[in-house]
């Protein structure tokens, strides 16, 4: 059997609007997923997008981290200090090759591209990360300048390498056909990334593959091959043409429906879920025992110890008394009951600047051990900024696994609630904030949940 790669490029499409923890949550569902690389864009505020392949470098372990280099030198390191803490990561370089593409988009004659070609796959290669050269409009292009452009990228370095039919102007059957007369006359493996503006692409797709394709870029909507159908197509054909791959497609349909709720509601500016729709089934009230309620922590992901475990049913009881506990409440409770210890960093102040015209920013104050300490950070949002600046003060990064607003009074000054889970290593850490600001309330929530982490690492 002859095994296909999958690479995912949902987070590439263009005009994307996915938050922060959108692009989280969509990484991963992939991962779970099984998909062989996760793709994201060319770093573009190298302060964000950097935080954000590192939040997503701690919990993708099997699959591979890509990130696109752009028409710069400057991108390839960006990059590359992007992908610093994954597991397993590909720098991409995305170059034209043809005329029109060349001309037009880099404004090089093909001496100049070939290269350019060279030189940025060389760089790329001198990091500790894979190089995949990407043949942008490769349908297009003049086919014995596509097979030195292919040589030159293979013998610079390039691990990878994927032709793009990236105007979409072939048909399944003469697509197959040129991605065999590519392998044939350049001796490598072939990659493939098809357009579905007509709707053919997973065709294109699995005829190339049966052709020799090794690597398929496939997309949860946008404009390329779609992940659940060319999934179904292996799963139901692959056994008859001696092809498979490592996609679990018995989650398939779920998590491509999941993800599409995510992209819809990134689409229309509405708030996606905050508790994960796997936990949603948690429903509990002051019957249950304390062993059902440990079980259910234990599900959405804590790992207790016994004393901690008393405190929380024991909480739990309380709330219990006054209404039924689901996900979201039963969160909260550990959150506020679990682990409660002294606070090495100490809020002092927060200076939150956002506007539609501006970038969110946060200037935050700490305290530790009597020494005050400070930063002023961007973000995508005022909440991201708050915290990355944190992060910029403790020094470390973790994980960020949940996050959650709610109002807990009602009127003009309502206390807003914030629940902040982070997972250090394999355990999770759940922090609690209050307040009539929800992004002091956030502030609070984050903070309590370092302290978590700080005092265990420190005892």
């Amino acid at each position: 059997m002859k095994g296909i790669k999958i690479a995912d490029t949902t987070l590439c499409r263009e005009n994307n609007s996915f938050s922060f923890k959108e692009k989280i949550e969509i990484a991963r569902q992939l991962e779970k997923l099984n998909v062989d690389i996760i793709e994201f864009p060319e770093i573009e505020n190298e302060k964000t997008d950097v935080l954000l392949l590192r939040t997503v470098s701690a919990f993708v372990n099997n699959g591979v981290l890509s990130v696109a280099a752009g028409m710069s030198e400057e991108s390839i390191d960006f990059a590359a200090e992007a992908l610093d803490k994954a597991k397993k990561g590909v720098i991409r370089i995305e170059l034209p090759v043809s005329p029109v593409g060349m001309e037009y988009t880099c404004h090089k004659k093909p001496a100049k591209m070939l290269s350019w070609i060279e030189l940025t796959v060389k760089k790329a290669g001198q990091t500790k990360n894979g190089v995949e050269f990407c043949a942008v409009d490769a349908t297009r292009a003049e086919r014995d300048f596509l097979y030195e452009a292919i040589k030159k990228a293979t013998d610079a370095g390039a691990d990878k390498i994927t032709v793009c039919d990236t105007a979409g102007s072939m048909l399944p059957d003469d697509f197959a056909c040129f991605v065999k007369e590519v392998i044939e006359n350049t001796g490598v493996p072939i990659g493939i990334k098809c357009n579905n503006k007509t709707g053919l692409a997973a065709a294109q797709a699995i005829l190339a593959v049966r052709n020799g394709a090794a690597c398929v870029k496939c997309a949860v909507g946008g404009d390329t091959t779609e992940l659940d159908t060319f999934g179904s197509i292996i799963k139901d054909y692959g056994i008859d043409y001696g092809i498979k791959s490592s996609l679990k497609y018995t989650e398939l349909n779920r998590i491509v429906s999941q993800i599409n709720w995510i992209t819809d509601n990134a689409k229309n500016d509405r708030t996606t879920v905050t508790v994960s729709t796997e936990f949603e089934g948690i429903r509990l009230d002051k019957s249950d025992t304390e062993e059902t309620v440990l079980s259910a922590v234990k599900k959405l992901g804590y790992d207790l110890s016994d004393e901690d475990g008393g405190k929380v049913y024991k909480e739990f009881l309380r709330v219990a008394n006054k209404k039924n506990v689901g996900a979201k409440e039963l969160d909260a409770i550990v959150a506020s009951a679990a682990l409660q210890v002294p606070s090495a960093y100490k809020l002092v102040s927060y200076i939150i600047n956002n506007g539609n015209i501006i970038t969110a920013s946060a200037h935050i104050v700490l305290e530790k051990d009597g020494e005050t300490l400070e930063s002023i950070k961007l973000g995508d949002g005022p909440i991201d900024a708050s915290f990355i600046a944190i992060d910029s003060i403790i020094g470390s990064h973790y994980e960020l696994d949940d996050f959650q607003i709610q109002a807990v009074t009602e009127g003009k000054e309502a206390m807003g609630s914030a629940v902040v889970k982070l997972r250090s290593g394999s355990k999770l850490y759940s922090g609690n904030g209050i307040s009539t600001d929800i992004i002091g309330a956030s502030i609070r929530a984050y903070l309590n949940a370092i302290n978590k982490i700080v005092y265990e690492e420190e005892n």
